[in-house]
């Protein structure tokens, strides 16, 4: 894995549950880029963080604010899962 430099985006209104569900979308999202990361578990994370983020809003908020100081987009990792029937997800980096 590369070495990240950079802080999650976070909102430390959340509790502690919520900012877990959060961390684990940001390190899904990085390993979907980094080494590849099955789908299923991929989007079992995702729905956490749904629980956490529900309106569309704020999801694109957040999002943005993690693609800007990691490089990575949630949106991209989201859509490859949702259309592939493969059981793994590897992002192009050059994307």
């Amino acid at each position: 894995m590369e070495n990240k430099s950079y802080s999650y985006p976070m909102d430390y209104d959340w509790t502690k549950e919520e900012m877990t569900k959060v961390i684990n979308l940001w390190r899904a999202v990085e390993l979907a880029y980094e080494i590849g990361i099955n789908k299923e578990e991929f989007l079992i994370v995702y729905r956490k963080f749904k629980e956490v983020v529900p309106s569309i809003g704020e999801e694109k908020k957040w999002s943005r604010q993690f693609e800007s100081i990691s490089g990575y987009s949630v949106y991209a990792v989201h859509q490859e899962a949702k259309k592939t029937n493969k059981k793994m997800i590897f992002m192009d980096k050059s994307k």
